[in-house]
């Protein structure tokens, strides 16, 4: 997949960053009726390898060449890709996806929040924290949330956060083909970990239309998407954008499973598109994305 210009419009990179939420959605419907059949560790192996799989031969990533300060960004950025979606997984098995969703959503926030540095970007960053808060059952449920899942959701969080920081250094030069390079380091950890897990039960031929299906659209597509984005947007930005991923599961959920909203949910929800659309709307046009030193 080419990469975008560094002459490509400001909107662009937002619109990928929607395709790519709008994916991780899809992916993560069919992946939950995986569960009862290969468990989640089981899912995250098959995403992993498959997704894996088809980024190699998309990118033929033994061609491109990393210097020796990307390395390490690189190798934090495989790591944290998997543990995230490992971690992820685990925790909406006892924790309810809405309020593991917000859990795992305190990683790009607080990227957002720390990376800000004008007054108008803390209201957008504040402005979508409110939305969250009244979107998602927090004040209700949080006392019968599972701790373990809630802890797990939370690592996801901070494994999320660095996948953004890492991400950014790891694939300036090479820009999406390095998702490919991310996703086989990965790959090497997690998949061993999850296979072992879920045992026989994973190679069934039943499984993998549905495990191709979940790769695709939960780790090819989007991890590609998001890497375009994430070396054409400045830090503050991506992060605040990525608060309109939990309204999409809201508004997926209506669709696919004929959830509904209260007043109060559609008020939150159009607090945090709001504060999605002004972060865009307020964009500096910057020459080079910043960077974060994890060294």
């Amino acid at each position: 997949m080419p990469g975008l210009s560094r002459k490509t419009p400001v909107w662009m990179p937002v619109l990928v960053i929607l395709i790519a939420m709008l994916s991780i959605q899809s992916g993560a419907s069919l992946a939950k009726s995986l569960f009862p059949l290969i468990g989640a560790p089981g899912v995250t192996a098959l995403r992993l390898a498959l997704g894996t799989l088809i980024l190699v031969v998309i990118f033929k990533p033994w061609r491109l060449r990393f210097t020796k300060a990307q390395r390490k960004p690189l190798l934090l950025y495989g790591l944290s890709l998997g543990a995230m979606n490992y971690l992820f997984y685990l925790s909406i098995q006892t924790v309810p996806l809405g309020i593991a969703v917000a859990l795992e959503f305190t990683g790009p926030l607080a990227v957002a929040l720390f990376a800000s540095r004008r007054a108008v970007d803390f209201i957008w960053v504040a402005l979508a924290v409110l939305g969250l808060w009244f979107l998602l059952p927090l004040g209700q449920d949080v006392s019968h949330v599972d701790l373990t899942g809630a802890a797990l959701a939370l690592g996801a969080g901070a494994c999320w956060a660095i996948y953004i920081l890492s991400g950014q250094r790891a694939g300036e030069e090479h820009g999406p083909a390095t998702v490919a390079i991310g996703s086989l380091i990965a790959a090497l950890v997690f998949v061993p970990i999850g296979a072992w897990q879920a045992g026989d039960a994973l190679w069934h031929w039943s499984v993998l239309p549905l495990g191709l299906g979940v790769a695709i659209l939960s780790t090819a597509l989007p991890y590609s998407l998001e890497m375009v984005a994430l070396t054409r947007l400045p830090t503050r930005t991506f992060g605040t954008l990525m608060s309109m991923e939990p309204g999409l599961a809201a508004l997926s959920g209506m669709v696919f499973l004929g959830e509904t909203l209260t007043l109060t949910q559609w008020l939150a929800l159009l607090a945090i598109i709001t504060a999605s659309m002004g972060s865009t709307l307020t964009l500096r046009r910057e020459a080079k994305i910043e960077k974060v030193d994890i060294n």
